[in-house]
């Protein structure tokens, strides 16, 4: 019999947090009503410059990408990647001397990562967009000077002789006493009046799901994670899938509105 149910794509990365919230809506293990979802898995890079074309639609964004592109995607207020002492870590196998002509490998050029760093240092331009697991082994092999990580890197980065720079999480704590925004799930505006709150709360219901079943969705995750350690699996999700991935709330809010200030206070966007 055909399944009459209606067919979205939804687009996320293969990190740990997305694939652990996403898990119970693309394996029934939730009730997702009159939609059928299935899955395009990618960096999140890929994913920020596909939704420049309004590839997919419903996406993982980096929250860079979303507010650059709010005239074509809407937030929602479940699946977000928001938190305390989660930034991402600029790292070297030592200290550069001058920032400013440094070769700093970023995990994209619509990252939020990207965006803290500039925000951190207006003067850095020699940056080099790079697949996110090849930043670690470019700098211990010294072709770059310093790395942006993101993701696992951040609980694997002394296996490559790589010591921390700076916490651009605790960086941004410290300036704005908020939440650090890193990355959201967007629905494309043309189809949000119609099917927003539904979406919505089927994904909320998938990230408590989640939470209530964590094994449930393990071997999904390894399917897709850089690195496959239970422990390093468990640290990422953890780290990056919390209250605000069930709701931002007031608070969450706050710091994307805050983010996007200081992106139009230093004339970025």
């Amino acid at each position: 019999m055909k399944d009459k149910r209606h067919e979205i794509k939804i687009a996320f990365s293969p990190c740990p947090n997305d694939t652990f919230i996403f898990h119970a809506m693309l394996h029934g293990h939730i009730d997702t009503g009159a939609f059928r979802f299935s899955a395009y898995i990618a960096d999140v890079e890929d994913l920020n410059q596909k939704a420049f074309a309004r590839t997919f639609p419903v996406t993982k964004l980096s929250f860079y990408a979303y507010l650059l592109l709010k005239d074509h995607y809407t937030l929602l207020d479940a699946g977000s990647a928001l938190g305390y002492k989660c930034g991402p870590l600029l790292v070297a196998k030592s200290a550069p001397k001058d920032f400013a002509q440094a070769r700093i490998a970023i995990p994209g050029t619509y990252t939020t990562a990207h965006l803290l760093l500039k925000l951190w240092r207006p003067e850095i331009q020699n940056v080099i967009p790079t697949r996110f697991d090849l930043i670690l082994p470019g700098v211990q092999s010294g072709e770059f000077d310093a790395g942006l990580i993101i993701h696992e890197g951040r609980f694997i980065y002394p296996e490559y002789d790589c010591i921390k720079i700076i916490d651009l999480g605790e960086w941004w704590e410290s300036e704005t006493h908020l939440p650090i925004p890193l990355g959201c799930i967007a629905i494309r505006n043309d189809i949000a009046g119609d099917h927003k709150e539904k979406i919505e709360s089927i994904l909320r219901h998938s990230v408590a799901y989640a939470f209530e079943n964590k094994d449930a969705s393990r071997a999904f995750i390894k399917s897709h994670a850089q690195e496959m350690d239970d422990t390093v699996i468990d640290s990422h999700i953890s780290l990056y899938v919390n209250d605000f991935s069930m709701s931002l709330g007031e608070t969450g809010r706050k710091a994307v509105e805050t983010l996007e200030e200081m992106l139009r206070c230093r004339k970025i966007m």
